[in-house]
């Protein structure tokens, strides 16, 4: 018998998507299905959905839950897309916003808490509406948060004896409310926190509001709600597990995630390859594989013209895509660039973010015209043609949860040379003498470390021979998301089991 997944999350590609996420909650359930699970998907019905050029259909079910002293509608829709279900809650009040959670000027929106507890509340009773009958929630991040604790709070047995409803719908709100969660934390950067004051909006009873609960630092925290209140956490590596309980990473949750430790779980995320793959890849100037690289070449041209880079084809070309920001170490880049550049590279860098860091990079690329290009936008194909055109991927992040590019990296034969933290710890062998790697990785979070460990790359990059047995290892490893899905199983599982043993011991031995 498969196992019945209701996957929640905020975003999914193609209908909507500002980062990671939107690839995982597209590719993990595809992955789930092969696998023989049944997967149904939510997600809030934005309305940049629209312009996804997805047809979406009315379900002709609504539901409603309380936010605060009213009550809110939802309407249920579904959307034609080849794989699992997936339904959209739509709420216009909360979700027609011409962003998904704030604006750039603002940052985020006022009432998030308001717009997420809504949609949380608004997917177990559409679970309940359409007769889903999970046998595990896996929610995704802040904005699900709140989903585990109103199925401890709303939909426990006492909750639903307190309803002037018949016995099957009493029994049928005890049944979801003793379904398992799995809960991922995708970057734990991201809490979603909000003032006290704000917790009767919820309609949760008030013993929740403790450091036990939702509570973190006399704040309402939606993070912290879904692992405090889900059988089991999981994040996207292993590394970053184990770092989350640490103070340098576990931005004030790493007492609360330690106590949580024999619960939480890493499990790396994986890469859609029928997105990234050189041998399939629509996006790029030549298709290429191990056993033909020809067209590496050929994409290496036309991302030097792209970009205008003054190089040769001989030279090694360092790539880029990236968000503008500390987090992703542009604070080193930027005060190493002059030493990058010294070491006879031609660098090309795409993305958008903060700034401060768009005008220290962009500063360099005027200082070196031809040497270093600079793209600040987010642009599908030429993400794509980086990958495919660089010789060497950069990745120093400070902290990175999973991170992808590495992995598109290795399957593009583009050598990453990455910092050792989080997932680039966890996907990337580092080449050392003696060692067989499949990149480049460097420990200590200093200029003069990346400098160092790009420098090598860029000198085994001239060893043809040597670079090539690197870039046939790297091309070989395989980060697909069916690996990932089967360990996502064994948590449901465990999770599942553990459900079942606590609903035995609550219901006591049965009469003689």
């Amino acid at each position: 018998m498969s196992t019945s997944v209701i996957f929640v999350a905020s975003e999914m590609r193609p209908l909507v998507q500002t980062g990671g996420l939107g690839d995982v909650a597209r590719a993990l359930p595809i992955a789930l299905e092969a696998e023989g699970c049944k997967v149904s998907v939510f997600l809030p019905f934005y309305s940049a959905i629209t312009a996804a050029g997805v047809d979406v259909k009315p379900t002709g079910v609504t539901v409603t839950v309380p936010i605060g002293a009213r009550e809110v509608t939802a309407a249920i829709y579904k959307a034609t897309l080849p794989g699992p279900d997936v339904y959209l809650i739509r709420i216009d009040e909360y979700f027609d916003r011409t962003h998904l959670y704030g604006t750039p000027e603002h940052g985020g929106y006022f009432d998030n808490l308001e717009r997420y507890a809504a949609f949380s509340r608004a997917v177990i009773e559409a679970a309940l509406a359409l007769e889903l009958k999970p046998d595990i929630f896996h929610c995704n991040d802040w904005q699900t948060g709140l989903l585990p604790v109103y199925l401890k709070d709303a939909y426990s047995q006492e909750a639903a004896k307190a309803l002037d409803i018949t016995e099957e719908k009493q029994a049928a709100i005890t049944a979801i409310g003793s379904v398992p969660v799995l809960f991922t934390i995708h970057n734990l950067a991201y809490q979603g926190t909000y003032e006290d004051r704000l917790f009767e909006t919820l309609n949760l009873s008030g013993h929740h509001f403790t450091h036990e609960g939702i509570e973190s630092y006399g704040q309402i925290n939606m993070l912290k709600a879904g692992g405090a209140f889900a059988d089991i956490i999981t994040t996207v590596s292993e590394t970053y597990s184990r770092e989350i309980q640490t103070p340098e990473y576990g931005h004030r949750l790493d007492g609360f995630l330690r106590h949580r430790r024999a619960d939480l779980f890493g499990v790396v995320n994986g890469a859609d390859y029928a997105d990234w793959n050189p041998a399939i890849d629509k996006s790029i100037p030549a298709k290429y594989s191990p056993d033909d690289m020809t067209g590496k070449l050929e994409c290496k041209r036309a991302l030097i013209a792209e970009f205008g880079l003054k190089v040769r084809p001989t030279t090694a070309v360092v790539g880029m895509v990236s968000r503008l920001a500390a987090q992703k170490g542009f604070d080193i880049v930027a005060e190493a660039m002059e030493r990058i550049l010294k070491l006879g590279i031609g660098m090309v860098i795409l993305g958008e973010g903060e700034a401060k860091f768009r005008r220290l990079i962009e500063a360099h690329a005027k200082k070196h015209p031809g040497r270093l290009s600079v793209k600040v936008s987010f642009d599908n194909r030429l993400a794509h043609l980086v990958e495919a055109g660089s010789d060497i991927f950069l990745m120093p992040s400070h902290y990175e949860p999973c991170g992808l590019n590495q992995i598109y990296s290795l399957k593009y034969g583009t050598i990453p040379v990455v910092r050792a933290t989080g997932g680039l710890e966890d996907t990337i062998k580092g080449h050392a003498p003696g060692v067989v790697g499949t990149g480049f990785k460097f420990k200590e979070y200093t200029s003069k470390a990346l400098v160092a460990k790009l420098k090598e790359a860029v000198a085994l990059y001239k060893d043809k021979p040597e670079w090539a047995a690197m870039v046939a290892r790297a091309m070989a490893e395989d980060f697909s998301w069916a690996r990932s899905a089967k360990k996502y199983m064994e948590l449901y599982s465990v999770a599942i089991g553990r459900a079942e043993v606590n609903s035995e011991e609550a219901s006591g031995p049965e009469s003689a």
